[in-house]
């Protein structure tokens, strides 16, 4: 045993067999500690500090990279302060003003097949989901009671005839007698009015066997539309009549229709292109709002606004060759009412909202940038039109706008969607990014570290 092992024990033990006397005897019972602990205690309280120390470090470092101006040796460097910001040149285009809506595809045509007689239906001759053309067979109900009774009729209209051909003679008869005074004059007359009744019997009895071979034709059931067609109601050797549900729905295709809403404020400017007889062009997309589906012309607007939504319903028709249109599908629409040419265009991103109304940042000749309002008008996608505050020509701020004030410098880190690249290799300016050397890049040749030149090929160079 050890003497940890025996300092343990003694440990245990100590307060029953050990009487606390003097403080000597106290010291030797505590038990054995070895020295690195006190190594272990001297070293906690360094930590903290240690940590505080790289943390300050740390920040230092960010705080220089953020600040310092690097730029290469022999390379141009912008200004201290400027705020990188991407550039778009102003220019004249064309801009369609288009209404957006929600819309429903609507066939053109939607029939329930329904039995116009009652009995068995023998035999269905159509397939779900099979494209048929008008006058197709699809059903066919028992024609016998119908083929029995057409023949009944025919009998009696037989019997009815014999009837009215003896009237008819026994009337000229009597009108030979009635000469001669042979016969009273009450008995000729009395046989005309008979002769008539017969001859209504016979229209009657004709009139019943058209009816049974009108049955026989609703016993034959065709296809009164060009279509496809649903999912079947009801199977063969069932007894139908016409009061139930139908045997088959169908659906017309091609063409098809999309029924959509727009705002009552925009009726008069559709009415005014319709009246003037401009095609309206309409163009759906999927409920994404991101494909393109198909495009036609507006076909027809309803005829009142609903009071309850304060919109009104337009029909326009598309051929849906590629069957991209299915009934009830949801959709979005676009309506182009008309188009604006030759207008001052923006991109949208360069449009700036605050209390003033809406403004842009202008970039100056001298790389400041300045906010000035600017009245807006239709918006086409990511374009808007500009109808005062701008002209072709002038450099707007369309990214990192939210960093910027009034007189801020800036270097442009990307104009008109292109990043600035780096030069060629042996020229002045050396290696490095296009915003460490300022912002400068050429494009086409042209040397474009200068505000006020824009692009070659650009609306409005300065």
């Amino acid at each position: 045993m050890d003497d940890r092992a025996r300092i343990v024990e003694n440990e245990t033990l100590a307060p029953y067999f050990f009487r606390k006397t003097k403080k000597s005897n106290e010291e030797k019972l505590k038990p054995y500690r070895p020295s690195g602990d006190l190594a272990t205690r001297t070293g906690r309280p360094l930590r903290p500090v240690i940590l505080l120390v790289l943390a300050a470090l740390i920040g230092l470092s960010t705080y220089h990279f953020l600040t310092t101006d690097r730029a290469p040796a022999g390379g141009p460097s912008r200004d201290a302060g400027a705020q990188p910001v991407g550039a778009a040149t102003i220019a004249l285009g064309d801009i369609n003003v288009i209404i957006g809506g929600l819309g429903t595809v609507t066939p053109l045509a939607n029939v329930t097949v329904k039995s116009q007689v009652n009995g068995q239906l023998l035999e269905v001759g159509f397939k779900e989901g099979q494209i048929i053309k008008k006058g197709d067979f699809l059903a066919q109900i028992d024609p016998r009671p119908f083929q029995l009774a057409a023949s009944q009729y025919e009998g009696q209209l037989i019997h009815d005839q014999g009837l009215l051909e003896q009237a008819q003679a026994d009337m000229k008869r009597y009108e030979t007698l009635v000469k001669q005074n042979s016969i009273a004059r009450q008995t000729a007359e009395d046989q005309v009015f008979l002769a008539r009744q017969y001859e209504g019997s016979v229209k009657t009895d004709q009139a019943q066997i058209d009816a049974q071979k009108l049955n026989l034709t609703y016993a034959h059931i065709v296809s009164p539309i060009d279509g496809r067609v649903g999912l079947r109601l009801v199977d063969a050797g069932n007894y139908v009549q016409t009061t139930d549900a139908g045997i088959a729905i169908l659906t017309q295709l091609q063409p098809i229709s999309v029924i959509f809403i727009v705002p009552e404020d925009n009726i008069p400017s559709i009415m005014e292109q319709l009246k003037a007889g401009a095609p309206l062009e309409v163009t759906i997309y999927d409920r994404a709002n991101i494909h393109e589906l198909a495009t036609s012309n507006v076909m027809t607007i309803d005829n009142q606004i609903d009071t309850t939504r304060g919109t009104a319903k337009i029909r326009a028709q598309f051929d849906n060759f590629e069957d991209k249109l299915f009934p009830n599908q949801f959709v979005n629409v676009q309506l182009r009412i008309k188009s604006l040419h030759g207008v001052v265009a923006a991109p949208l991103t360069a449009i700036q909202r605050g209390p003033r109304g809406t403004y842009v940042y202008l970039i100056g000749s001298d790389n400041t940038v300045s906010e000035h309002n600017v009245e807006l008008g239709p918006q086409d996608n990511s374009k808007i039109a500009v109808i005062s505050g701008l002209a072709a020509g002038d450099r707007v701020v369309v990214d990192g706008a939210d960093r910027l004030r009034n007189g801020a410098k800036v270097f442009i880190a990307a104009s008109d969607g292109v990043p600035a690249r780096e030069p060629a290799p042996g020229h002045p300016g050396g290696k490095g990014t296009d915003k460490e050397r300022g912002g400068h890049h050429r494009h086409n040749g042209t040397d474009e570290s200068g505000p006020s030149q824009a692009a070659p090929g650009a609306p409005g160079v300065r």
